[in-house]
């Protein structure tokens, strides 16, 4: 018994930390407890496990160093700023002003509040990157609007809780700096294969809007005329952002000798700027040149717009690390929310303290994680799930399926984090040694993640909702209609279709992975079984070459191998040297 024991140590370890979240305990500390645990049991069980457990008391010499390498870590740094920059913008009131406008452009047409929805939560996952702020800043502002006016409870909720849930694809995602530290590969690459992913997942949320509105016409009306506060102003917008096409085509032309290839990017920078001076300068002065529609339009668009640039534009030119570039958006948070006049400082303590507590909560997640795979490692068990996932029928296709199966149904109880520190890790290897491509691999586990925040019941994005969705009946405000609460019921099948869309994401980027390869770029291809290395040898007739030769060969050239170098390996006279034993250490 002690000899089985000893022997499947790995996956009892790992039943074993199942059992210790299943119970409640903390994820941080029931992965160092576990670790620990086992570290005792294994360093006793070691002399009968036949080789498979290689732990001894010394190794606990490594945690030290182990946690020290995960604080200094300067990837993960990116986590507290691109934390802070999503809070302060919520404070901002960057959504509601975004809401507001987008919801009065798409609100002549049936949908158009849920299409503003889904634009608006990938504008916000764009900039600020944090679930749980989309999800309750749209659910606080868009969803009394949508019951307002007749909108279906169920498409409402699923709509702002799968929108919210964009910030864990699109960049600058969280969960992509985790999985890119995780499986050693660069943030950048993880961003730039993402983004293709991330629109095309918006793509299929307007697409199931759109085709709900043939089906059940009556589930989302049209904002009505008494409701359009800022009027038509269509063809004033078109003409505008015509000119602004224009403007940026001619300043790119004019740039062309001193930017060089940089020269269209500057240009549109030049028109955004103008046009946006113009907005504002139509507004102060009562020009009246352009429509309210469009005015109000650019002034709200622009600087998120401009944002996004400066965090993803700087990453994607390779201007700025992620780092970097998280530490400018929280800038640029900072100074968007001033300019709004709703900088202060109880909205700078509130954003450092949340900053605080989500960092602490990764880190501490983290710590736990190096204890455990310490212990996990020295009892094989990367060895025994890589045997375990490289052994499944099907190949690469099978290890693909029953990862993304396994995923899905852990992401009923485990949170991205958790999946991210504790699955990953041991997934990784097995896809690399399968010959996978781990951004792309790392991306199909971020896709397939995002659904553990819309699973019912314990959806993260689905308790956000609840928790600002009205739980009994209230009178509205404009209209004077008494309002039914939304149920959790509701709340969970509007959930339903989005979950499904999330799987057939899963399936086209397991069918198209050039969405996500692009991020190698299209340069030539360069087989490394084609490549052949020649050193040119000495001339002898030259400085080097012959004085080489004749210094230490006696005048044999570049001919190393004439004495008194030694006599050829070729000559049978010479002794040839002992073969070497690798189970022995070296002798001196």
């Amino acid at each position: 018994m002690i000899e089985f024991i000893a022997q499947n140590m790995a996956p009892i370890m790992f039943a074993s930390l199942i059992i210790f979240m299943l119970i409640g305990y903390p994820v941080a500390f029931a992965l160092a407890a576990n670790g620990l645990l086992f570290f005792f049991a294994g360093v006793q069980l070691a002399p009968y496990s036949n080789g498979s457990i290689t732990l001894s008391w010394p190794l606990l010499y490594a945690l030290p160093e182990r946690f020290w390498g995960t604080m200094s870590n300067e990837t993960l740094l990116a986590i507290p700023f691109f934390t802070f920059m999503g809070i302060v913008l919520e404070r901002s009131g960057m959504a509601e002003d975004l809401l507001d406008t987008i919801g009065q452009l798409f609100g002549p047409v049936r949908g158009g509040l849920a299409y503003a929805v889904v634009f608006v939560g990938a504008l916000l996952a764009a900039t600020t990157g944090v679930v749980a702020a989309s999800v309750i800043a749209m659910g606080l502002i868009s969803l009394p609007i949508m019951l307002r006016y007749g909108y279906d409870r169920r498409v409402a909720s699923g709509v702002i809780a799968a929108s919210g849930t964009l910030a864990q694809i699109i960049p600058p995602s969280l969960v992509l700096i985790v999985l890119a530290d995780q499986l050693g590969r660069s943030v950048g690459d993880m961003y730039h294969g993402a983004l293709i992913p991330g629109l095309v997942l918006t793509g299929l949320y307007v697409g199931y809007i759109f085709l709900m509105t043939f089906w059940k016409r009556d589930s989302m009306p049209a904002l009505p005329i008494e409701a359009r506060t800022l009027g038509s102003g269509i063809a004033s917008l078109i003409v505008t952002l015509v000119i602004a096409g224009a403007g940026a085509y001619g300043a790119s032309l004019l740039l062309a000798t001193f930017a060089g290839s940089n020269a269209d990017i500057w240009g549109a920078t030049l028109a955004t700027v103008l046009i946006y001076g113009f907005a504002l300068a139509d507004r102060s002065f009562g020009l009246n040149l352009m429509s309210r529609l469009a005015q109000q339009v650019i002034i709200v668009m622009i600087p998120p717009l401009a944002l996004i640039f400066l965090v993803l534009g700087t990453i994607f030119l390779g201007i700025a690390t992620p780092t970097e570039g998280g530490a400018m958006g929280a800038v640029g948070a900072l100074i968007m929310a001033a300019s709004k006049g709703r900088l202060s400082l109880s909205v700078i303590s509130q954003a450092l303290a949340s900053t605080t507590r989500l960092s602490s909560f990764v880190m501490f997640i983290l710590l736990g994680a190096r204890v455990f795979s310490l212990t996990f490692y020295g009892v094989n068990g990367h060895v025994w799930v890589e045997h375990l996932l490289i052994g499944l029928p099907g190949g690469e296709v099978g290890f693909l399926v029953v990862v993304n199966v396994l995923v899905f149904f852990l992401a009923f109880f485990l949170d991205f984090f958790e999946l991210a520190f504790i699955i990953v890790p041991l997934l990784a290897p097995a896809a690399d040694k399968l010959g996978i491509d781990l951004i792309w691999f790392g991306i199909l586990l971020g896709i397939n993640m995002q659904t553990s925040f819309m699973h019912p019941p314990f959806g993260f994005a689905l308790f956000y909702l609840r928790s600002v969705a009205a739980k009994v009946p209230y009178l509205d405000k404009i209209t004077g209609k008494k309002i039914q609460p939304v149920t959790t019921g509701q709340i969970y099948w509007g959930a339903v279709p989005f979950v499904c869309i999330q799987v057939i994401m899963i399936g086209l980027t397991i069918a198209f992975p050039q969405m996500v390869m692009h991020y190698k770029g299209s340069g030539p291809v360069v087989d490394p079984a084609t490549m052949k290395i020649e050193i040119p040898g000495f001339d002898p007739g030259d400085g080097l070459g012959g004085g080489l030769g004749r210094g230490l060969g006696g005048g044999a050239g570049n001919d190393l191998s004439s004495p008194p170098f030694g006599k050829r390996p070729s000559d049978p006279s010479v002794p040839a040297p002992p073969a070497l034993n690798l189970n022995e250490p070296p002798k001196m």
